[in-house]
């Protein structure tokens, strides 16, 4: 008799729960996947248990039932092995900012028990690849904040873990090293990590993920393909403030477009095109882009329109 075995995923999580001690149900008992080398969304409005469930898979936050398994380790059986596979960049900047930006990576790098020589090989690796090797000697008290991103980023990946997990890795970081950082996660993506992002901006998962869960109240209310949910959208707008303010909105094929004061452009599109079709359009006429943001909150529209169709995820029998 011939057996079929489901392929082994990154992250399984089955029936996991999380109730505090004071009565508050952050998980109920929620269900996903994460496929070998996907890039994997995880969004949803603040208090709805992203950050719980990140908490949970490293190890950081006790869960209350459930089971989770990285790349087969299950945690509760297996705890250092199903570390070992995992970097994780938190939300919060946590590292010491007083301790020099090279020591912070090579003090990681003893953590997981490198040798002297490969923690001095992986560290100036990860340092050059996001551009701080320049500042190793400096303490961490004087990068910009879009550094300390990076630095948490480069630590998280100095022992080359199979699955990263990033929360909010962008938050308050101006839209040029955002967009870096972009490059950078989706070149280590195709190299094989696979890759989980919790975000509160939409287009920052439409722009890297291929697939996407949000979570409501502890519980998973859509799981599927990105483009799969996007559909669920029409027009979108997003407000675009400008380097140099131009005479008059640009044509840009496939967009509508319009100038609007103190050099701000709106640009309206369509389930058709992505961020990124927009910002090549705007690169190929030499326009400089400081900061976007969306004129109504794309998530929040998804979020309540799957609220209030309430049903099981579309995802659930694609992920059997």
């Amino acid at each position: 008799m011939v057996t079929i075995r489901r392929l082994m995923d990154a992250l399984s999580i089955r029936n996991l729960r999380k109730t505090y001690a004071n009565g508050n149900e952050a998980l109920k008992g929620i269900n996903f996947n994460v496929a070998v080398g996907d890039f994997y969304a995880l969004l949803g409005p603040n208090g709805a248990g992203k950050t719980t469930a990140i908490g949970i898979i490293s190890s950081l936050v006790n869960k209350t039932a459930g089971e989770v398994e990285v790349f087969g380790h299950n945690i509760d059986r297996e705890l250092e092995a199903a570390k070992q596979c995992i970097g994780l960049v938190p939300q919060e900047l946590n590292i010491n900012q007083w301790e020099k930006v090279g020591n912070i990576v090579l003090t990681q790098a003893g953590y997981y028990g490198l040798s002297g020589r490969l923690a001095q090989e992986r560290t100036e690796k990860y340092l050059r690849a996001l551009r701080l090797w320049d500042r190793r000697n400096d303490i961490a008290r004087s990068l910009s904040g879009g550094m300390k991103r990076r630095l948490m980023i480069a630590r998280a990946l100095v022992h080359e873990p199979r699955l990263l997990i990033l929360d909010e890795p962008t938050a308050g970081v101006d839209i040029e090293i955002r967009r870096s950082m972009w490059n950078y996660l989706r070149d280590i993506n195709a190299a094989g990590t696979t890759i989980i992002l919790t975000t509160h901006y939409l287009e920052e998962a439409e722009s890297l993920c291929r697939h996407v869960a949000i979570i409501d109240e502890g519980e998973i209310i859509e799981d599927a393909p990105m483009s799969r949910v996007l559909r669920k959208l029409q027009r979108e707008v997003f407000v675009l403030s400008l380097a140099d303010e131009p005479d008059r909105a640009p044509e840009l094929e496939g967009f509508r477009t319009e100038l609007v004061d103190s050099g701000e452009l709106e640009v309206e599109m369509g389930p058709a095109h992505t961020l990124n079709d927009l910002f090549q359009a705007l690169d190929a006429r030499g326009i400089e882009v400081v900061s976007l943001r969306n004129k109504a909150n794309r998530l929040e529209e998804l979020f309540m329109r799957l609220v209030e169709n309430k049903q099981p995820p579309t995802g659930e029998v694609e992920n059997a």
